[in-house]
C-alpha cells in the first residue's frame, strides 16, 4: 500500500474507491457500506482497510482460536488474573504480585529491513506490556532464517540480532533466552518473534479501555511520521509480492522509548491515567477504536491536534501512520495537568487530541472536517469471521510414509562417532554465543538463569526470592509432519524446559506463524495447530493468556516436494511458558558443575527419527511423523522435577530435544566444562532399541539429571513415589584438560574438542 493509495482515495462521490489496493475484498467493502448504510469517507475506508487485515482482525483464526476458551476449565484460570483480549495476559504469581507477558511477530518488516524490523518488534512488544501497567523486567526472541549457505541468511540473521540487541539493551532489559534456527523452508521469509515480560503488583492492573465522559484523550510519545504506513497490518495480512510497494519502514527510538516507560510507571503510580494503549499496528486507527469499544463509551478525536514531524501527511495517512514509540491515555480532567507535567519532565511529547463521551461512536474531525463517524465495535471487533476451507494436503500421505526410522543407520562405532561430531558441529546444535553475547543477559542484577540453561529466570522479590522462569519453544519440522502433535510438542518441550529449571509452569502465550489461510492446505495445518494446542493446554492443565497469529508467511524455496501450495514455511508455533519458582537461589541450571555426581535419564526413549535433527543433519530428510506426545508422561516428568529442585536434590536438569541424548550429554559437559562417562548397556536392555535409536531419538519427556552422591536414595524414591522412570546412566569425572565425553564404547572426546566443533561455527559464517 502507498501513501498516494490513500491520498487519493475517494475524492469524490463518483470516484471508485480502492477498496482492492487497500487488502479489502469486494465483500468487505460491501459490509462497511452495510454496516454505514452509505459510502465510507477516504478516512473511513483506511480506518477499516487496517483494522480489518489479517494482522488485526484474525478473520481467518478467530473461529478456531475460541476453543481456548471453549476447552480451559475453571481450574486452569485460578492463576489468572486477565486473560485472552487484552495486549496481554496477568497471571498471578504470589505475594500480591503479577506478571503480564506475551510473545509476538514481526516478520515480513525483519525481512525488509532485519535491524530495524527486529529492534521495532522487540519495541512494540515491550509497549504492551507497559499498557497493562507493568513495569518490564525481561525479553526474549526466535529467529527463524533460511539456509545458513544462502547468501541472504547473513543479512537477516546479523541485522535481527544486532536490532533485538540494540534496542533492548538501550532499555535496559535482559534477553534472558529464545532459539535460533536455520531452514531453508524460511528463505525470504524469516520468522522474528520477540517475548517481553512485565511484574506489577495486583491493584498495579491497567486495561485497555475508555470510558468515563469527559476524561480526555492524550496522544503522548514520538511525532507521527509517514514511516509504517501500511506496515505490519498490512505486510502480515498478504503474500509479500516482490513487486508490489513496500511501505517505508519504522525506524525505532528506544532511547525515547526508555523514558517513555518511566513516565508511564510514574503515571499510574500517581493514579494520573484511567487507561493506556500502545500505538502499533494500525496506529491512531486501532489505539481510538478499540478504546473506545472495550470501554462501551463513544469518543470524539481532533485529528490536526496530532503532533507532526516534518511531513505532510492527509488524514488517511496520520490514521494509519505505525509511527513507533508512540502511546494514547486517557487521563480524567482533574488529573490532566498533572499528567502533561509528568510527561514533560521525561521529555515526552504530548498533544490532548480528543475526549471521551457517551455516544457510543468514534468521531474524528480534521480541520473542522468530519472525516470518521462509526460504531467504534464495528471498526474493532465487527469485522468478518471466515470459516476458511481447509483440507489435508495432497502430499501429506507420501510424507508421512516417507519414514526416518527407515534410513541407515551407522553400525560401527566410529560412524556413530563421527555422526555425533557431525551434529554438534550443525548450525541447529551449535554453540549460539555469537547470537546471545551481543545481548545483555544480566542487565538489571535480577537474571539468576539464562542462555544456555533450558530456561531463564528472574528474581521478582528481593526478600523472599520468588521468582519466574521462562521458554520459548518451537518445533516447524514435527509440525510440518503432523500440525496437531507438532504444536503439542512445541507446548511440552517449552512446558518441560520450565520445569528442568525446577519452576511451576502456569501459563503460556503463544505465535503462530503459518502460510496462506486462502489456501485450504496451510489453512488445514493453522487449524490442526491451535486444535492440537488448545488439547494439549487442557490435560496439562495450563491456560493461554494470549499470543498472535502471523499468516501469509511463504518461503522462495523452490527445493520443495511438488505440490506444496504456495511455499509456505514449516507452520510454526512458537509456544512461551511461564513458571513461578519459589526460590530462584534453587533454580536448577542445565549442566552439571561437580566431579562424582550420579546421571540419570529420566523418561523412557522409542524410535521415534522422523523430523528428527539426525534426520536432517546426516541425511537432508524430512519424512515420517513426529515422536508420540504423552502429557501424563510430561506432567510426570514436571512434578519430579519441581519436587527435586525444591529439595535440593539437583545439581542440573536438561530435557532431552534437539539431537537427541547424544547431543543432550554434549551441552550439560560443555554448559559448565565437567565431563561424564556414560554406559548405556541397562537402556539399551529395558527399551529393546539399537544404540543409534538411544542416541538420536527425539521422544518427548525426558531429561537428564545429575544427583549429588548422598542424595541419590532420595532421589530414587522420589521417582518411585511418583512412578518416574529413572536409570543411571553415568558419573561426572574430569574438569579443565581432563574433562571428556565418554560413552562406553562408541564415543570419547575430550571437552574442549567439543567446544571448538560448536563454537565455531556460526562465527565462521557471520563474523
Amino acid at each position: 500500500m502507498s501513501i498516494d493509495t490513500i491520498s487519493n482515495a475517494a475524492a469524490t462521490p463518483d470516484e471508485v474507491q480502492p477498496y482492492e489496493q487497500l487488502g479489502l475484498t469486494e465483500g468487505e467493502y460491501s459490509q462497511i457500506r452495510e454496516i454505514l448504510g452509505r459510502r465510507p469517507t477516504a478516512a473511513e475506508l483506511a480506518m477499516y482497510s487496517v483494522m480489518w487485515s489479517e494482522h488485526c482482525s484474525y478473520k481467518s483464526s478467530k473461529r478456531h482460536l475460541a476453543q481456548f476458551g471453549e476447552k480451559a476449565t475453571e481450574e486452569m484460570g485460578k492463576d489468572l488474573l486477565v486473560g485472552i483480549g487484552q495486549n496481554a495476559g496477568v497471571v498471578d504469581i504470589g505475594n500480591g504480585l503479577a506478571v503480564t507477558f506475551k510473545v509476538e511477530s514481526h516478520n515480513s518488516p525483519s525481512f525488509i529491513d532485519p535491524f530495524q524490523g527486529a529492534a521495532t518488534g522487540v519495541g512494540g512488544i515491550v509497549r504492551d506490556i507497559i499498557s497493562m501497567g507493568a513495569r518490564p523486567i525481561a525479553v526474549m526472541d526466535q529467529i527463524r532464517a533460511g539456509d545458513i549457505n544462502h547468501p541472504d541468511t547473513k543479512r537477516i540473521i546479523t541485522g535481527a540480532v544486532a536490532g533485538i540487541s540494540h534496542y533492548a539493551g538501550t532499555l535496559g532489559l535482559p534477553n534472558i533466552g529464545g532459539e535460533t534456527e536455520f531452514d531453508a523452508a524460511y528463505q525470504a521469509n524469516p520468522l522474528v518473534n520477540a517475548l517481553a515480560v512485565g511484574l506489577m503488583r495486583h491493584e498495579d492492573i491497567h486495561l485497555a479501555n475508555a470510558s468515563g465522559a469527559g476524561n480526555k484523550v492524550v496522544l503522548f510519545g514520538s511525532r507521527t511520521g509517514g514511516d509504517g504506513i501500511g506496515g505490519a497490518s498490512v505486510l502480515s495480512s498478504a503474500a509479500l509480492d516482490d513487486d508490489a510497494p513496500k511501505p517505508k519502514m519504522q525506524v525505532g527510538d528506544p532511547f525515547l522509548e526508555k523514558l517513555i516507560i518511566e513516565c508511564c510507571m510514574e503515571a499510574f503510580a500517581g493514579d494520573l491515567v484511567e487507561a493506556i494503549q500502545d500505538l502499533g499496528a494500525a496506529g491512531i486507527s486501532c489505539a481510538t477504536s478499540e478504546l473506545a469499544a472495550n470501554g462501551n463509551s463513544g469518543m470524539h478525536v481532533d485529528l490536526e491536534h496530532v503532533l507532526l514531524r516534518d511531513e505532510e501527511l492527509n488524514a488517511g495517512e496520520i490514521l494509519m501512520s505505525e509511527s513507533q514509540e508512540r502511546m494514547m491515555a486517557i487521563v480524567r480532567p482533574d488529573k490532566l495537568q498533572a499528567f502533561l507535567a509528568t510527561c514533560e519532565k521525561w521529555e515526552v511529547e504530548a498533544a490532548v487530541i480528543g475526549e471521551v463521551n457517551d455516544s457510543q461512536r468514534l468521531t474524528i474531525d480534521h480541520f473542522g472536517e468530519r472525516i470518521v463517524d462509526v460504531d467504534p465495535k464495528t471498526v474493532a471487533d465487527g469485522g468478518p469471521v471466515y470459516d476458511r476451507p481447509y483440507a489435508r494436503p495432497n502430499w501429506q500421505d507420501d510424507l508421512n510414509a516417507d519414514r526416518a526410522e527407515e534410513l541407515p543407520r551407522p553400525t560401527q562405532p566410529a560412524e556413530i562417532a563421527e555422526q555425533i561430531r557431525t551434529l554438534v558441529a550443525s548450525p541447529n546444535l551449535a554453540d549460539k554465543s555469537w547470537v546471545t553475547d551481543q545481548y545483555d543477559s544480566l542487565a538489571r542484577g535480577n537474571t539468576a538463569q539464562t542462555f544456555p540453561d533450558d530456561a531463564g529466570v528472574v528474581r521478582v522479590e528481593e526478600e523472599s526470592g520468588l521468582g519466574i522462569a521462562l521458554a520459548a519453544d518451537a518445533n516447524g519440522r514435527f509440525t510440518k509432519l503432523d500440525p496437531y502433535a507438532g504444536a503439542q510438542l512445541s507446548l511440552a518441550e517449552s512446558y518441560r524446559n520450565v520445569a528442568c529449571a525446577g519452576a511451576r509452569p502456569v501459563a503460556i502465550s503463544d505465535c503462530l506463524n503459518f502460510g496462506n489461510p486462502e489456501h485450504p492446505e496451510p489453512m488445514w495445518q493453522l487449524v490442526e495447530a491451535i486444535t492440537g494446542l488448545a488439547d494439549g493446554c487442557a490435560e496439562l492443565g495450563i491456560p493461554v493468556t494470549g499470543g498472535n497469529v502471523s499468516l501469509y508467511n511463504s518461503t522462495k524455496n523452490d527445493s520443495l516436494p511438488a505440490g506444496h501450495i504456495d511455499a509456505s514455511i514449516n507452520p510454526t508455533p512458537v509456544i512461551a511458558t511461564l513458571g513461578v519458582i519459589d526460590d530462584v537461589a534453587r533454580a536448577i541450571p542445565s549442566g552439571w558443575q561437580e566431579e562424582g555426581l550420579a546421571v540419570y535419564l529420566l523418561g523412557e526413549t522409542r524410535e521415534e527419527l522422523s523430523g528428527s535433527e539426525w534426520a536432517r543433519t546426516i541425511h537432508s530428510h524430512l519424512g515420517g511423523v513426529p515422536p508420540q506426545v504423552d502429557f501424563a508422561a510430561e506432567k510426570r516428568l514436571a512434578d519430579v522435577l519441581i519436587a527435586a529442585g525444591a529439595d535440593v536434590l539437583l545439581d542440573s536438569a536438561h530435557d532431552v530435544s534437539g539431537g537427541g541424548l547424544a547431543h543432550t550429554l554434549v551441552e550439560c559437559v560443555l554448559r559448565h566444562g565437567t565431563g561424564v562417562r556414560v554406559v548405556l548397556d541397562d537402556l539399551l536392555a529395558r527399551d529393546g532399541i539399537d544404540l543409534p535409536t538411544l542416541l538420536f531419538s527425539e521422544t518427548g519427556a525426558r531429561a537428564v539429571v545429575a544427583v549429588p552422591r548422598n542424595f541419590e536414595d532420595r532421589f530414587v524414591n522420589l521417582c518411585q513415589v511418583r512412578e518416574q522412570t529413572a536409570v543411571k546412566i553415568g558419573t561426572t569425572q574430569g574438569t579443565g584438560e581432563d574433562a571428556r565425553l565418554e560413552i562406553q564404547g562408541v564415543f570419547d572426546a575430550s571437552v574442549e574438542e567439543l567446544r571448538a566443533l560448536s563454537a565455531g561455527v556460526l562465527p565462521g559464517l557471520f563474523d
